[in-house]
């Protein structure tokens, strides 16, 4: 079995009013769990599944300098591509629009193929 990529498209989560600055909310888009986050009045999407326990705990992490630290153990990611201090393989990161006071994003999801 091979996966591929089905054709994202960008699904409202939720309006910019909903998010709180430097906190993190948990969303579900199909079956990934995100974690969208506004800091300095940008807005940003990352799985929200923390590399190191494999938990959906990232939502609730702390936010400084462009990082979100897992609050489980403090592994950072960085909010706008996803990876580890130093440029190090980390997380999924997703593209968001804000369109009209809403919040959209595009997140790829993985199909089978036989």
């Amino acid at each position: 079995m091979l996966f591929k990529d089905s054709e994202p498209s960008f699904e409202k989560v939720c309006q910019l009013t909903d998010l709180m600055e430097n906190k993190g909310q948990k969303f579900t888009v199909g079956d990934i769990d995100i974690a969208v986050f506004k800091v300095h009045e940008q807005v940003f999407a990352v799985q929200n599944v923390c590399t190191h326990l494999h938990k959906s705990v990232l939502c609730d992490g702390f936010v400084e300098n462009g990082f979100v630290a897992c609050p489980a153990h403090g592994w950072e990611f960085n909010l706008s591509d996803g990876k580890r201090p130093g440029g190090g393989r980390g997380i999924e990161s997703y593209p968001v629009e804000i369109r009209d006071g809403e919040v959209f994003v595009k997140v790829s999801q993985k199909k089978f193929r036989y």
